[in-house]
């Protein structure tokens, strides 16, 4: 014969059903992830590649390249879906010096921007 034991209180009970719930939700979640992750990568290795090497001569942009190239970038994100000669990030540029000035100038550090709205009106 089986005998089953009542726990003296429901709460206890009622504790490990949330923990061993709350562990399992986790689970879930994680393995979502992993699924949605993998799919990720799988449909992205069907990207088609870009061939560049055309960009790739004449002028390289430097920092003030990049610096102008950011200021504008509102521009050409709009631009780019009516055109295909218009592109947001120059692909002939020389690296950090560019992106630098890219940052700088799109606002991505906070600079040049967001002083006037914190500003308290004077009554």
């Amino acid at each position: 014969m089986f005998v089953f034991l009542k726990p003296k209180n429901k709460t206890a009970m009622q504790k490990r059903k949330s923990v061993t719930s709350g562990a399992k939700t986790t689970q879930k979640t994680a393995v979502i992830a992993a699924i949605a992750i993998a799919l990720i990568f799988i449909l992205s290795s069907c990207a088609n590649k870009e061939v560049v090497d055309a960009c790739l001569t004449g002028q390289k942009y430097g920092f003030w390249g990049g610096l102008w190239h950011g200021i504008i970038a509102p521009i050409d994100f709009i631009l780019m879906f009516f055109k295909d000669n218009v592109t947001l990030y120059a692909q002939n540029n020389n690296g950090a010096f560019y992106a630098l000035g890219f940052l700088i100038g799109s606002g991505g550090w906070g600079f040049m921007g967001g002083k006037g709205a914190s500003r308290r009106r004077k009554r």
